[in-house]
């Protein structure tokens, strides 16, 4: 499109759904303008979004069939896994070591049939947990299988280096052209007719453009709500289609005799009951590193005294690395699931935050209330997976030429169910907090 090639583009947010515009925006329109802006530089150690970790899982099974098909012939789930497989940028970062999924409400069956509806090929099974628990050398034969009548085995499915491959991507955008601002956003910016207009940073600089993308997970309600308030315009306001969450992770670092014996391990999961919360589970170990990472089940808001919306703590970067005993508690939990009792310990624990929707579908969409600003975010932590990828689809919402199924399912106003899924979160971080102070 002619009037694309010509327009300016500001994305907020160098995460998966930002890096991944950057670089499928400026790949189809040489000639635009597109500016990247993060608060941190391309080369930051840490950072405290979902989007950057050690490693990510990355699946195509799933439960619910429209996130494994985007169009009557290309799966999306499945188009990221071809991406991770086969795209040299991309590759170099993806294990494929099977997914393991402990389940309790019939999941294994549900994928087993969504493969089959979609004639796609792929290594899965089905295994009583007898059987199942004898694989991959006994690891799991102590796992929680209460309630448990089959063990789904994914073979075709992984996990991939998520910092690394997220750097990668950013340093992708830049050589091809995209400009990058390392900068704290203030505030969005409107002319008198509602329009928005671009950014203001932290230290007054105005950044101006025809279109402004927010990829701003975690930090997306705050950032609306308070250009809400700035304009008086309530339609702003991200209201009930959205929170900031963060769940804990923490790692293990194995002995050799143990490494050895976990060298082919996969992915697990526990996939539990609505009631018990959201999933936990374990990535394998790290190439080179022999360290196992775990994540909790515990899924919480931090309302900072707000009770309208939820948003990380202010202190810098989120206070990520600043734990309480009960969420480092919560991922013990998921060690014990998945090993049973095992004497190691658990350190580096961190919270992720991210920003879930009720129905945790994202919100890939122009934003009503404002011509010129448009949101691509809300992970709602599955998001992550689709880093290779997910950007041609913003792409193709900025566009106007979304598929229409996708275009209801991301959009801004979209009906929202009585209640909301697992990933909705149940605690609020200040009901948690021990000697930390957020």
């Amino acid at each position: 499109m002619s009037s694309t090639q010509s327009l300016s583009y500001i994305i907020v947010g160098a995460g998966v759904f930002g890096t991944s515009t950057a670089i499928h925006l400026k790949s189809q329109y040489p000639n635009a303008d597109v500016t990247l802006i993060d608060r941190h530089e391309p080369d930051a150690p840490t950072r405290p979004a979902a989007s950057w970790d050690w490693n990510k899982v990355v699946r195509a099974d799933y439960r619910d069939i429209t996130y494994c098909r985007i169009t009557p012939v290309l799966l999306v789930a499945l188009e990221a896994q071809d991406e991770w497989r086969s795209n040299p940028l991309w590759s170099r970062f993806y294990h494929e070591t099977g997914i393991y999924w402990i389940s309790r409400t019939g999941f294994a069956q549900a994928v087993l049939d969504n493969f089959k509806t979609l004639g796609r090929d792929a290594e899965l099974h089905a295994l009583p947990v007898q059987e199942a628990r004898k694989l991959y050398s006994n690891i799991f034969d102590s796992a929680d299988y209460e309630g448990v009548d089959t063990v789904l085995i994914n073979k075709t499915s992984g996990w991939a280096a998520a910092k690394d491959a997220l750097k990668a991507g950013i340093n992708k955008a830049i050589d091809i052209g995209v400009k990058y601002i390392a900068a704290e956003i203030d505030c969005l910016q409107f002319d008198n007719s509602g329009y928005c207009t671009g950014v203001r940073t932290d230290d007054g600089k105005i950044i101006n453009s025809n279109r402004t993308v927010l990829c701003t997970g975690a930090f997306t309600p705050v950032l609306l709500d308070k250009a809400a308030k700035s304009v008086s315009c309530d339609a702003l306001s991200p209201q009930k289609r959205m929170i900031a969450a963060g769940v804990t992770t923490g790692i293990v670092t194995l002995d050799e005799g143990t490494a050895n014996t976990f060298k082919d391990m996969p992915v697990c999961i526990q996939e539990n009951p609505t009631q018990r919360g959201a999933s936990n589970g374990t990535l394998p170990p790290t190439i080179g590193g022999n360290q196992i990472k775990f994540w909790g089940q515990t899924i919480f808001q931090f309302s900072q005294g707000t009770p309208s919306f939820s948003q990380p703590p202010p202190g810098k970067e989120y206070n990520q690395w600043e734990v309480p005993e009960a969420l480092k508690a919560d991922v013990a939990v998921a060690s014990e699931a998945t090993f049973g009792k095992r004497d190691w310990t658990i350190h580096t624990h961190r919270i992720c935050w991210d920003c879930v929707t009720p129905t945790e579908d994202f919100i890939i969409s122009q934003h009503p209330a404002s011509k010129g600003l448009f949101i691509a975010t809300c992970g709602s932590f599955h998001g992550w997976k689709f880093l290779p990828i997910i950007g041609e689809y913003v792409v193709r919402m900025l566009d106007g030429t979304l598929e229409s199924d996708l275009e209801k399912r991301w959009a801004w106003d979209r009906p929202l169910p009585d209640q909301p899924g697992k990933e909705w979160p149940r605690h609020d971080l200040r009901e948690l907090l021990d000697s930390v102070q957020a």
